[in-house]
């Protein structure tokens, strides 16, 4: 059995854990897309209480991005504007901007939305994947007979260590 689970969730295993590295350093870089085009252009800036979602929007449209609009946030002197294939910064003292331009990552794109899912049916399936990792780490344990290696000997100061560092961790940083 536990083999069978195994060989049925490797490759589910090595996505979800190669996703998961890419998204502990999504700050650094942006593994789900890529740019394709950089272009600099200037803007006209009304007054910072008219920047508004509309006025993000419209924006968009005059800067000839046909697309999704998705968030917009000013902060520290800079309006960004997201859009589903299009990024915006625009430095609200100089009107100067720079658009971004980028497609997904094939493969790497969608092996990130594992994380991200968060559909009924994924839920029940991540349950389900959680629970089939508990039982090949349980019948793991069983695999190794009596002896120097066996659970019973050394592999419970080897689990419990692995249960006690990630907590250490989470206390103390």
């Amino acid at each position: 059995m536990h083999c069978d689970l195994g060989y049925f969730y490797i490759g589910l295993i090595i996505s979800f854990a190669v996703s998961g590295i890419l998204m502990n350093h999504r700050d650094s870089w942006h593994a789900e897309k890529y740019t394709v085009e950089t272009k600099k252009v200037q803007v006209k800036l009304p007054t910072q209480d008219k920047i508004t979602e509309d006025f993000a929007k419209d924006l968009g449209k005059q800067l000839n991005i046909d697309d999704k609009f998705r968030r917009f946030k000013v902060e520290d002197g800079k309006l960004r504007i997201s859009f589903e294939k299009n990024d915006v910064c625009l430095d609200l003292k100089t009107g100067k901007a720079e658009i971004d331009s980028f497609i997904k990552t094939p493969i790497i794109s969608s092996m990130i939305k594992l994380h991200k899912n968060t559909s009924n049916w994924w839920i029940y399936y991540g349950d389900i994947f959680g629970i089939s990792l508990i039982t090949i780490a349980i019948t793991g344990t069983l695999m190794i007979p009596a002896g120097n290696f066996s659970f019973k000997n050394r592999g419970w100061k080897l689990a419990l260590a692995g249960i006690i560092f990630p907590l250490v961790i989470l206390l103390f940083v």
